[in-house]
């Protein structure tokens, strides 16, 4: 058989020069819209510091910053096994971690399971609960198959926002990232969950209810202590970080130590929900509108994984049908009347294209749409996806940026985990571009905030959060702990190494 040909080596340039004067007029009027200066991102990021400082009063605002009562860092001399539970997006995950002596070690074990799509927008609250129960009995049956368990401590990553006056309760303040389930939201969702448990006599104990967040903040902060904040950057957007008792008015009834450390689950998806300060498009308005919660999670809505596509394909049809470029001409553009047809990863290929004349770029439109584009049409696609994916990564700074300002943090490292962060095309690099302007760090003065990969935080996070829990449990710390009895019976299990 033949070898295949080589690959072409890249020459990507960037070049203009053939490009129709109307498809550049067209390029300059989407540069105007999405391109975001520092003089923006400064003001952006001023009135972010004063939106973190609302959610903490008793009044609150746009940004909820829920306690999340994970009083403190780990040691990472922390030790036993526990379970894990992951519910953010796609995928249910249960891992079993292990914590040995080592400092900053783990060992993990994990299955994952399908998230049914019809459970995701039900009707019928218990089906969801029973589908996690059904999992959590079926990895439990396969890997402690014949063994007579305690109940397992279970810390559970549920990465949606929630109201929490426990650790180990919490009450869901909305959906968000596509689920919309009915008759949860308002109510708490450890009952339930507990109740589907028990029914299939499932020997686990709901020790710690967390976000993704938090658990990226304590997870990456296992393994290196310098982590400060905990972001998520991908089919949503948030992060948590320590603040001090003292500088929350809405816990002030508590009576807690005033330096005592708490996590914050910022939730800041919901930043400027007023609409005061955010540079939207006519593109992110249409996007709310037709968004199961308009008005909500504007800032998610403009920088998110599970946008950017949408705002592509938005664009698009808007220049197809209202631009005198014409784009497509005739051409049935029926798929991209779809909304949510494009995703996020259709922007990262053409950015990924390195080739001259965007061969790869004309590819992708034609296997994925049956659309025929020119060589001048891949340059605009090419450049709508730089400015979507730019806008992003630039505006996504503003909320570390806004922490650290906040906290008097001169300099940290940030955990990030999520697919934008993880997978999108210069997305760390612009980032920090943006949080240099920023912060206003000088030429050639080093990164002061480095936000880097994330540890497992929704996996070995959540284990570590029912680890410190039930230590706080032994050592008489009970703010914020409901059932104090069954964590004191989890501990012997966790210990034990079951």
């Amino acid at each position: 058989m033949a070898a295949p040909a080589p690959r072409r080596k890249p020459t990507r340039k960037g070049s203009m020069a053939d490009v129709p004067q109307n498809v550049k007029e067209q390029i300059i009027e989407l540069e105007k819209q999405f391109i975001v200066p520092s003089e923006k991102l400064k003001e952006i990021t001023t009135h972010f510091v004063g939106e973190l400082k609302q959610g903490l009063t008793v009044e609150g605002g746009d940004i909820p910053m829920n306690p999340t009562w994970c009083m403190g860092y780990p040691t990472g001399y922390e030790t036993g096994t526990f379970l894990a539970l992951d519910m953010g997006g796609t995928n249910l995950r249960v891992c079993e971690i292990n914590l040995p002596k080592e400092k900053g070690e783990f060992d993990i074990t994990q299955s994952k399971y399908r998230m049914p799509e019809e459970i995701k927008s039900g009707n019928d609250p218990d089906e969801l609960w029973e589908y996690i129960a059904d999992c959590l009995q079926q990895f439990i049956e396969y890997h402690h198959e014949g063994e007579n368990l305690g109940k397992l401590p279970l810390g559970f990553t549920f990465s949606f926002p929630a109201t929490q006056e426990y650790i180990d309760h919490g009450i869901l303040q909305r959906w968000t990232k596509g689920f919309d389930i009915d008759g949860i939201e308002g109510k708490d969702v450890v009952p339930p969950f507990e109740k589907a448990l028990a029914d299939r006599g499932v020997p686990i104990k709901l020790t710690a209810l967390i976000n993704d967040t938090t658990g990226t903040l304590i997870a990456s902060n296992y393994t290196d202590d310098q982590t400060k904040i905990g972001c998520i950057f991908g089919t949503g957007c948030n992060a948590a970080y320590m603040e001090h008792c003292g500088e929350i008015p809405k816990l002030a009834h508590m009576n807690l130590p005033p330096d005592m450390p708490i996590a914050i689950n910022c939730e800041y998806g919901a930043f400027d929900s007023s609409m005061k300060v955010l540079p939207r498009t006519k593109y992110d308005v249409i996007v709310d509108k037709e968004s199961p919660r308009p008005g909500q999670q504007i800032f998610e809505k403009m920088i998110a994984g599970l946008y950017l596509g949408e705002l592509f394909r938005l664009v698009c049809v808007d220049l197809h049908e209202n631009t005198n470029c014409k784009l497509f001409g005739d051409q049935d553009i029926g798929k991209l009347h779809h909304p949510y047809s494009l995703d996020s990863s259709f922007l990262s290929e053409i950015e990924e294209d390195v080739y001259e004349n965007l061969d790869e770029t004309v590819e992708i439109f034609h296997k994925e749409l049956n659309l025929k584009i020119s060589r001048a049409d891949a340059e605009l696609f090419r450049r709508l996806a730089e400015l979507i994916g730019t806008r992003a990564a630039r505006l996504s700074a503003c909320g570390p940026a806004a922490i650290c300002t906040k906290k008097n943090i001169d300099s940290c490292h940030v955990g990030a985990d999520g697919s934008l962060f993880a997978k999108y095309p210069h997305f760390k690099a612009r980032g920090a571009v943006a949080l240099r302007e920023i912060l206003g760090w000088k030429e050639g003065e080093k990164d002061k905030v480095d936000i880097r990969p994330a540890e497992d935080g929704s996996g070995v996070g959540a284990a570590l959060i029912a680890a410190l829990t039930i230590q706080r449990v032994k050592d008489g710390s009970l703010a914020g702990i409901r059932d104090k009895e069954g964590l004191m019976e989890a501990a012997k299990v966790a210990k034990s190494g079951s």
